[in-house]
C-alpha cells in the first residue's frame, strides 16, 4: 500500500469519490453533510494498491490536537489491514509536527477497530449524519 498526500484537484476528486461510495451510497449519510467549509483546511491522503485508489482521510488541527476526519476504505478493500494503514499514516503526519494528541468520531460499529489501535472513548454515543458516534481519544508518544 502507498500513502499519497492529495496536492492535487484530480487528486481530491478521487478521494471525494470515495467518500462519495462509502458515506453516501454505502452508509445513507445526506450528500449535503458529506462536503463541508473543512475541506479547503484539511490535509486529505488517499490509500493505493496496486496503482489502484482503495481509500482516504482527511486531518487537520483543532487546539493543538490532530483531528482525524472521514476515514473510509472501500467495501472490497476492508479486513486487511487498510484501516489501521490510514490511521498509521495520519497519526504520523501530526507527530511530524510535533502533535501530542489525536482525536476522531469514530463510528460507534468501528469503535472497537479505534480500540485496537489505542483510542480511548471519552462521550456518550451521539448521533452525526445519521449515524450513531463516541469521540474518542489517543495520546500519541
Amino acid at each position: 500500500m502507498e500513502v499519497i498526500d492529495v496536492t492535487t484537484f484530480e487528486q481530491l476528486e478521487v478521494a471525494y469519490h470515495i467518500r462519495y461510495l462509502v458515506f453516501v451510497v454505502e452508509q445513507g449519510c445526506p450528500i449535503q453533510d458529506e462536503y463541508d467549509e473543512y475541506e479547503s483546511v484539511a490535509s486529505h491522503i488517499l490509500i493505493y494498491e496496486n496503482e489502484q485508489p482503495i481509500g482516504t482521510a482527511r486531518w487537520c488541527v483543532v487546539e493543538g490536537v490532530a483531528k482525524l476526519e472521514r476515514i473510509c476504505v472501500l467495501v472490497t478493500h476492508r479486513q486487511r489491514g487498510v484501516g489501521k494503514f490510514i490511521v498509521d499514516a495520519l497519526e504520523e503526519r501530526a507527530k511530524r509536527r510535533g502533535i501530542q494528541q489525536s482525536k476522531l468520531h469514530g463510528q460507534v460499529q468501528a469503535e472497537a477497530f479505534y480500540h485496537r489501535l489505542g483510542y480511548v472513548t471519552v462521550s456518550e454515543p451521539f448521533v452525526e449524519d445519521g449515524i450513531p458516534h463516541v469521540l474518542m481519544v489517543k495520546e500519541m508518544h
